[in-house]
């Protein structure tokens, strides 16, 4: 009995509920307008659902509904939740990019969480940047936290075949630029594409997210490919409501899952499932905020983890496939021996989340030693180009060119990238490195993912489907093509990107994990002597806060005065 007190009396929501004053009197009063009872607030734990449930993110619109299972967990484990909205991210429908606003929703999670009188987590997110935001949120405050993703859309069905949001739109929008796909064609794709509630189907960066949450163990088992729709996907949040009641009694905090060994597991599944290459700047701000040290240089430890998971970009199924071939578990199975110990929200090791897995489709997950691809990892590449790096993804790359040099040619921004592309005289070949400036964290700002630069229509009309792109920009999870990303330092903040200029012979070697301009030192500093920043589009409001203090690519993009985390009690009242 004795120990059950002094659990009451530690309680973070002790502090808003517990007391017998005009402050508890407050906090109390106000809540029971909604129907709660008084043994609602007898020190039992206070669960925060947040959810970041919108119609103007589709991704994330079953969201409301799947809060009503993780309630129905809380309340049976002995809990009382509190659902509270924060701000939400919808990829395919924020201008100028979702990635702008990530640390925004940082911002909202971790001032929410600290504000309000709860003493748990459960977050409830989905679309690419919802979960990475949650989660620096949360892990800035380092509460009990699991997740439980909103799941994917049901595979696209287009003329009898499937097809996957993202990266059958880059594939149809070439087609049609190459004039092999009629624009009736395209327009009619676009209501099968989504046929229900959830997120891209394919291993973009929702799922990629998913599936290393799974991996690094802050969600349950099976959270990362079960449809949106899946009746067991509303168990899996029910089960999630019963798992943080049990995690707030046994104080099994956000960094206690959160380890450096949970992050090297998450870099080596991220290889293992061909997943996003965003996962890059979201993983290390979560890092920054849990602290960990975690630099660039670690998502090599995945560079020569093989390749099991067939599905797109990398490969040709669909996560819907994926779930019914066996999902995460399957995966963590195959990749058991590669794995570091680490502790889970169940409690116990890593291990737990593959024990007994099997796999059903052997052509969706393959075995560790018949792979789909023997090297699947993202390269990480430096030299006089990107001196404090940039990345690759191999497994999504044309093998040819991901050895290659050739001439530069330029656009000094996204503007100037559109208004030539199509230009029937484009001074282009095939063997062209086409060079993207100015969509660095501060150059667009935020970072936008249109590294994955469209093919020149007049080579696109000559049969060319790749070339080597070289940009401070990021891509779509989706997307597929030999692009080097995250150039770092950025053209706006005077990195080498903003020195090359057309014609320049630009040389990468992924084997050797090396990006360089083949430009005389002397020249280069003659160019940067009279090199300007452009000025900034944004100079009010949250934008501008966001461009003063942003981080490099090579630092999760995270703003500089978020880094870290702050565990303290909020005393002050408000009343």
């Amino acid at each position: 009995m004795s120990d059950n007190k002094d659990k009451l009396k530690q309680r973070r929501s002790q502090a808003w509920y517990g007391k017998q004053d005009k402050d508890g009197f407050i906090h109390r009063s106000w809540m029971k307008n909604q129907g709660y009872p008084n043994h609602a607030f007898d020190g039992r734990p206070i669960i925060g659902i947040c959810n970041t449930w919108s119609e103007l993110n589709p991704c994330n619109s079953g969201l409301r509904d799947l809060a009503e299972y993780v309630k129905r967990g809380v309340w049976e484990a002995g809990g009382v939740p509190v659902e509270f909205p924060v701000m939400s991210l919808g990829e395919t429908q924020m201008k100028p990019t979702a990635m702008l606003f990530r640390n925004l929703l940082a911002m909202d999670v971790e001032e929410s969480i600290r504000a309000y009188g709860i003493d748990g987590v459960v977050l409830l997110g989905g679309c690419d940047k919802t979960t990475p935001g949650q989660l620096m949120g949360a892990a800035s405050v380092d509460l009990p936290t699991i997740v439980i993703s909103s799941g994917p859309m049901l595979n696209g069905k287009f003329k009898g075949k499937d097809i996957g949001s993202g990266t059958d739109v880059w594939k149809f929008s070439e087609a049609v630029r190459a004039g092999e796909m009629k624009l009736v064609d395209f327009m009619d794709a676009e209501a099968g594409m989504s046929r229900s509630k959830g997120v891209c189907i394919t291993m973009g960066t929702a799922s990629t997210m998913a599936s290393l949450v799974e991996a690094m163990g802050m969600s349950l088992p099976t959270n990362a490919a079960l449809p949106a729709v899946d009746a067991r996907r509303m168990t899996l949040a029910h089960m999630t409501g019963r798992r943080i009641v049990e995690m707030v009694d046994e104080d099994l905090k956000f960094s206690d899952v959160m380890t450096k060994e949970s992050f090297i597991n998450a870099i080596l599944t991220n290889a293992a499932v061909g997943g996003s290459t965003n996962a890059v700047v979201h993983l290390l701000a979560i890092a920054g905020r849990v602290g960990v040290e975690l630099g660039l240089d670690a998502f090599e430890l995945g560079s020569e983890v093989p390749l099991l998971v067939n599905c797109m970009p990398s490969g040709k199924y669909l996560i819907e496939d994926f779930c019914y071939a066996g999902g995460m578990p399957a995966v963590l199975a195959e990749i058991e021996s590669l794995l570091q110990p680490a502790k889970t929200v169940l409690g116990g090791d890593i291990s737990a989340y593959h024990d007994g897995a099997e796999c059903y489709n052997r052509d969706v997950i393959r075995p560790l030693t018949e792979p789909l691809k023997p090297a699947a990892g993202l390269r990480v590449l430096r030299g006089n180009l990107a001196p404090n790096g940039a990345i690759i993804k191999p497994s999504a790359a044309t093998q040819a060119l991901l050895e290659h040099e050739g001439e530069a040619y330029v656009f000094e921004n996204i503007e100037d990238l559109k208004a030539k592309i199509d230009d029937p005289d484009l001074p282009v070949t095939k063997d062209t490195v086409l060079v993207l400036k100015g969509c660095g964290p501060k150059g667009y700002p935020g970072m936008p993912e249109v590294g994955n630069m469209p093919i020149p229509a007049k080579l696109v009309q000559q049969g060319v489907k790749d070339m080597v792109r070289v940009s401070d920009a990021r891509m779509s999870g989706t997307a597929y093509g030999t692009v080097v990303l995250h150039v770092s330092p950025e053209a706006q903040a005077g990195g080498p990107l903003a020195l090359v200029k057309t014609g320049d012979r630009v040389r990468l070697s992924a084997s050797q994990g090396s990006l360089d301009v083949l430009v005389d030192e002397t020249e280069l500093a003659a160019r940067r002597a009279n090199w300007q920043a452009d000025d900034p589009h944004y100079t009010r409001g949250y934008a501008k806060l966001y461009i003063d203090h942003v981080m490099g690519a090579e630092h999760g993009a995270d703003l500089d005065f978020l880094v870290g985390k702050d565990t303290r009690l909020v005393t002050r009242e408000s009343h």
